[in-house]
């Protein structure tokens, strides 16, 4: 899978997952607003009180100045709480559906989709991209709006002050967006890269450790840490490439922006000394130049932010590339062409029909052609073939991880994925854990008895009573510290817990001698029978004695 969108459809993709937090992103940018209104009331107040002070002039009382001072940060200071509260639960919500999307879009991808995808690049997209967004939606998007309000509220003020020094802050604000575009440019596909870098990284490392003890038989394990390092590196290097750019964006937008209130100041000094007399500068008062002075840096003050925050945007369109390409790849399932329709399903036949079956890619000869089959309940078909031939593609089929482009296929009486499936690949998936959280991965509830009795009937009663621990025993992920033929029995007795009566095997047998071989079929022997249906790829001629029935697909997809 690659992050090949475009930066304009992933601007519109974080658009698109805005929408659902509105009200939360609402309610940030008033509390903004709300926190900007008691500022420059605070600092009005402020410059109230100086010239009252200094001139003696002031018509307010010191309580009364004093009160609304206190008033003005209290308020201030509440309303910046409930912005960063309001920004921070947009955002646990967004993070909150997208990972709930892509537990779905990995569920509609499947075995088959996920084939190419390893566990280190899967959880770098759970834990890292996802992640990523939080600035996004708690920092940056709230901001975007207040760096527009507050500053147009400010600049209205300080017009009506004195439009000189209005114009002073008018002049210098476009100048801001603008070179901070023009670095967002690199900004962003620099932040591409860092995701696409760490999860290289993530998976390289994964694949390493797993293969810890081949390296160390074979001595190498030296390339290997050398391979780490230079990922590693090449990682590094990313990053500090992201950081150069941030930074960068932050020192245009602070010389842009003190050389406008240095501006402003040197402006309102002359013109409270009486050396300009251009304009207003000949009426402003010492509250008037003050308030200015004040207001000045509290116009690019969201302009900062939005600066500062620039990198979580930046950072948010790279991990939205990589999260909208795992989303379509797990809604357009692998058969890129136009599903036909499928008649009405009906609970009628309980058992597996298949008829007229076509499964083709583009540029590519029909990988499945004309198939029909039809199982009752309580039989087991072996699919035999010739690699290639399909085998894997009508299990996929039958699970619904692949659409077909002609034909239909009912599974129970219903339409694929209408219920769930047994499904075991040619590497078992076991987690490091017990056998206990293994077996229970897809049977929570099941009792102690329910999972010795499980693996009695798989042929791993005698291994179980061999362990100290019982079930307790930890093995390490895909079954370190079983042999092939017992991990794979471990798996196939997770499938005798399983609820569904219907199970797919594809190659449960791939590269195991004949003794292992035998065993695992034995262990078959133990799950399937009574009312269950099972279909089981296979090129071995061992498996041909469990069959109660056989498909043989040629190499070109069709039916011996």
């Amino acid at each position: 899978m690659k992050a090949t969108t475009e930066p304009r459809a992933a601007a519109l993709w974080l658009a698109a997952q805005a929408r659902g937090v509105r009200g939360s992103l609402t309610l940030s940018v008033v509390a903004g607003v709300v926190s900007a209104l008691a500022t420059i009331t605070q600092l009005g107040l402020m410059a109230w009180l100086v010239q009252g002070l200094i001139t003696g002039t002031g018509t307010l009382s010191l309580p009364w100045v004093g009160g609304g001072l206190l008033a003005a940060v209290c308020v201030r200071a509440l309303a910046q709480v409930l912005q960063d509260i309001a920004g921070a639960r947009a955002s646990h919500r967004v993070r909150a559906d997208l990972r709930a999307s892509l537990l779905a879009a990995w569920a509609d991808a499947g075995p088959v989709g996920l084939a190419g995808a390893d566990a280190g690049r899967l959880a770098s997209e759970w834990v890292e991209q996802v992640d990523a967004l939080h600035g996004y939606f708690a920092r940056y998007r709230p901001q975007v709006f207040l760096a527009v309000i507050v500053p147009v509220l400010i600049l209205v003020l300080v017009f009506r002050l004195d439009w000189v020094a209005g114009l002073f802050l008018l002049a210098a604000a476009p100048l801001i967006p603008l070179f901070m575009a023009l670095v967002g440019m690199g900004a962003e596909h620099i932040s591409r890269r860092h995701y696409e870098s760490l999860s290289r990284l993530s998976g390289h490392f994964l694949d390493r450790i797993r293969g810890l003890t081949t390296l160390q038989l074979f001595g190498a394990t030296q390339g290997a840490v050398q391979d780490v390092r230079e990922a590693a590196e090449d990682y590094r290097r990313l990053n500090m490439a992201t950081l150069r750019v941030a930074f960068l964006s932050s020192a245009v937008l602070e010389f842009f922006a003190s050389v406008a209130i240095a501006a402003v100041a040197i402006y309102v000094g002359f013109a409270l000394l009486g050396s300009i007399e251009f304009g207003p500068a000949g009426d402003m008062t010492l509250f008037s130049g003050l308030l200015v002075l004040l207001l000045a840096p509290e116009f690019f003050q969201p302009l900062r932010l939005i600066s500062q925050y620039y990198h979580d945007r930046a950072a948010a369109l790279g991990a939205a590339a990589h999260l909208m390409a795992r989303q379509e790849a797990g809604t357009t399932v692998p058969s890129p062409v136009e599903s036909a329709p499928q008649p009405p399903a009906t609970q009628d036949h309980q058992g597996i029909q298949v008829n007229g079956l076509r499964v083709s890619y583009p540029d590519r000869p029909p990988v499945l052609e004309n198939v029909t089959v039809e199982l009752n309940p309580g039989e087991t078909l072996v699919v035999t073939g010739a690699s290639g031939s399909g085998k894997t593609t009508l299990l996929g089929v039958l699970a619904g991880f692949i659409r077909p482009a002609s034909g239909w296929v009912h599974v129970l009486g219903r339409a694929p994925r209408a219920i769930p499936l047994g499904w075991m690949g040619q590497r078992p998936w076991l987690v490091a854990g017990s056998w206990r959280e293994n077996l229970r991965l897809t049977a929570p509830r099941a009792s102690d008895s329910e999972m010795q009795e499980a693996l009695r009937r798989v042929g791993m009663g005698t291994v179980l009573a061999e362990q100290e621990a019982g079930l307790d025993t930890v093995i390490g992920e895909g079954g370190l510290g079983l042999s092939g033929g017992q991990a794979r029995r471990l798996a196939l007795a997770r499938l005798f817990l399983t609820p569904s009566p219907v199970m797919l095997l594809d190659e449960p047998t791939a590269g195991l001698d004949a003794d292992t071989e035998a065993e695992v079929l034995e262990g078959l022997k133990g799950i399937i029978g009574g009312d269950r249906i099972c279909v089981l790829a296979s090129h071995r001629p061992a498996a041909m004695a469990i069959a109660d029935r056989q498909l043989s697909l040629d190499g070109k997809g069709g039916l011996e």
